[in-house]
């Protein structure tokens, strides 16, 4: 390779300081600034194209325009920020690219063909990806919408990879005809999981609210089983989202309390219709002693933990409301001792929905583990707030238990084995709940839950085929023999296999539900635990890995207090189905795998969804 040389010369001015940059031979360089050191460049070998470059390591001698490149890096960047396909052909985007590059071209159809040429090698990345796990897959099922009320199906797959990493990849964004059934839905499902050859590697399914027909989800269960036999008889199968069932009922809770919550309302917007009510109203609160810290204001009635945070701060100036009403004759709004007992009762209820939800939603790794103590606290509120005198307030908690049974029925099996592979809880948990739960009954569930979880592991510890990964593996020999040579032991290495198989898989468990507790901390990460212990738990840590990529939640942060569904942007809903679905998974694939997904608090992409009213 040939060197070339750059001589950067810097000149201070008066005004202002300025870098020139000059393409000098180095003997002219030496003569005009002795005191310059070359900088020496050589020529590497062409980046692969569909490939990103990496900034750090540009060689500025071999830098070219190249218009195929340059098409590429433009879709690339399109489909990670989720920018419109539309900007290429913005009148400022043209002039930017015209004075940057004027060699470059670029049409919309042209960037489509390669949005869709990027789809296409990710996801065969995605593919080999799931076809070289050595655990199962679970899949999140849920329904999106569009302001016209088109339908959409996505299926996100979760796993924990070889190193232990919980990971989760969009695999389809189906287009659903305005037509469709449960029939048709159930096999777009199953066409999919076909596409992605998946079902025989499938643990859970995960499904929203939206699939409350039991048919749709029958009718898979069913198809599967054909293939292969389903873990625990389908019982850990069916999953339903657990921030679904807490959304719904602290809707329940609010429509309950809507005639109270419109009075509240109404007050703070009497309070601060002018400054002079403002401050009578002030010194009203002064009066009575209140000394809020916080100031009122108004909520955003499609968001109810806006509600929440409204009525929790009203009930500070309960007090002031009362007195106000009888100093201010323009206050004509009457809220009763009854009504504000009413409200104190709903927005406690609230309020406990809004710290579990918090609680999951700020967990840097939402393993499977972590829902079972948070539900068991809401189911344990549940009962108690069922037993409430007032009839009111009983009768909201009647309803929301009965929703939050469902759930229960479903999943509560799946929770306990999780919470039951934490090592800081085992047993114990389920021990330390199931009486408040289930009062007298508690040892027949505990005894059902301990059963379970040792039907699942001995369902582990046959499918060696599949699952094993010890020494009678393929490719894993003795030391010293080579694979011309013939092992005449081998089949000795099968017989004792087989032999003492069924002793270690049972000293596995028992040895990990007998040993001590680990202690409890807030630095806690269970997969690292698991990964660090697979030597000591091989048959154990497989089913580990499997149930803790359960996706108990399908609602991101920015649905699950907000009264609509998931409701696709409107830049997406005009594109074709396929390119649709090209760029919503690769934004997907590509974010995951970029260097900014290390800094999501400074750049994030744009969302799918936009709020509607």
């Amino acid at each position: 390779m040939r060197s070339v040389y750059i001589i950067l010369t810097a000149k201070r001015k008066r005004k202002d300081s300025a870098l020139t940059v000059s393409n000098v031979d180095f003997e002219e360089g030496q003569r005009k600034c002795e005191s310059i050191t070359p900088v020496n460049i050589k020529f590497e070998q062409e980046h692969k194209k569909d490939e990103p470059i990496n900034l750090g390591s540009i060689n500025l001698g071999s830098v070219k325009f190249d218009q195929e490149r340059s098409q590429l890096d433009l879709a690339r960047m399109i489909m990670l920020h989720g920018y419109p396909l539309e900007m290429v052909e913005h009148v400022g985007f043209k002039m930017f690219v015209k004075n940057l590059q004027p060699l470059f071209e670029m049409t919309s159809s042209a960037l489509e063909l390669d949005c869709k040429k990027i789809y296409g090698k990710e996801k065969q990345k995605v593919y080999e990806t799931l076809h070289a796990l050595h655990g199962r897959v679970s899949l999140a099922v849920d329904m999106w919408t569009s302001p016209e009320n088109a339908a959409y199906l996505r299926l996100t797959a979760n796993f924990v990879d070889e190193d232990w990493k919980l990971q989760k990849k969009i695999l389809n964004f189906i287009t659903l005809d305005d037509s469709y059934t449960d029939d048709i839905l159930s096999e777009v499902i199953m066409k999919c999981v076909m596409d992605w050859d998946v079902d025989r590697m499938l643990f859970a399914m995960t499904f929203d609210d939206f699939f409350l027909n039991d048919d749709t989800i029958f009718k898979i269960k069913d198809w599967l089983s054909q293939n292969k036999p389903l873990l625990k008889i389908g019982q850990l199968f069916d999953m339903r989202c657990a921030m679904h069932v807490l959304k719904s009922i602290a809707w329940d809770a609010v429509k309950s309390l809507q005639d109270v919550i419109n009075k509240i309302r109404e007050s703070i917007r009497y309070v601060k219709s002018s400054q002079a009510t403002q401050g009578k109203f002030n010194e009203v609160a002064e009066q009575v002693g209140i000394n809020g810290q916080r100031r009122l204001f108004f909520d955003c009635p499609m968001q109810w933990n806006s509600t929440y945070l409204l009525l929790e701060t009203a009930l500070e100036y309960k007090g002031a409301f009362s007195v106000l009403q009888e100093h201010d004759a323009g206050y004509s709004i009457s809220i009763s001792e009854r009504e504000w007992e009413w409200a104190s009762s709903v927005t406690g209820y609230m309020k406990l929905f809004f710290e579990v939800i918090n609680v999951i939603l700020g967990n840097k790794h939402p393993t499977a583990n972590i829902y079972f103590p948070e539900i068991c606290d809401v189911y344990v509120q549940l009962i108690e707030w069922c037993k409430n005198p007032d009839d009111f307030l009983s009768s909201i908690a009647l309803k929301m238990k009965a929703k939050f049974d469902k759930f229960w029925s479903k999943c509560s099996l799946a929770l306990a084995v999780a919470a039951i592979l934490d090592p800081r809880f085992k047993m114990k948990l389920i021990e330390y709940y199931y009486p408040q739960i289930y009062g007298t009954d508690a040892p027949d569930h505990i005894k059902e839950v301990s059963e379970g979880i040792k039907e699942l592991f001995n369902e582990y510890s046959t499918c060696l085929n599949s699952l094993d990964q010890d020494s009678v593996r393929p490719g894993n020999r003795l030391p010293g023999i080579g694979n011309g040579t013939r092992d005449r032991l081998r089949g000795f290495d099968k017989f004792l296999h087989e032999t003492s198989q069924s002793q270690c898989v049972l000293s596995d468990l028992e040895k990990y539900l007998e040993e001590m507790i680990f202690p409890r901390n807030h630095d806690f990460n269970i997969l690292n635990w698991w990964k660090v212990h697979t030597p000591r738990y091989p048959i154990l840590s497989m089913m580990a890995r499997d149930v803790l990529a359960i996706p108990l939640s399908t609602l991101g942060p920015e649905w699950a207090f907000s009264s609509s569904g998931r409701i696709l942007d409107s830049h997406r809903t005009s594109l074709h189905p396929d390119i649709r679905e090209a760029l919503i998974c690769g934004q997907d694939w590509l974010w995951m795998d970029s260097e900014e997904a290390k800094m999501s608090s400074i750049h994030s992409a744009v969302p799918l969804a936009i709020e509607t009213n």
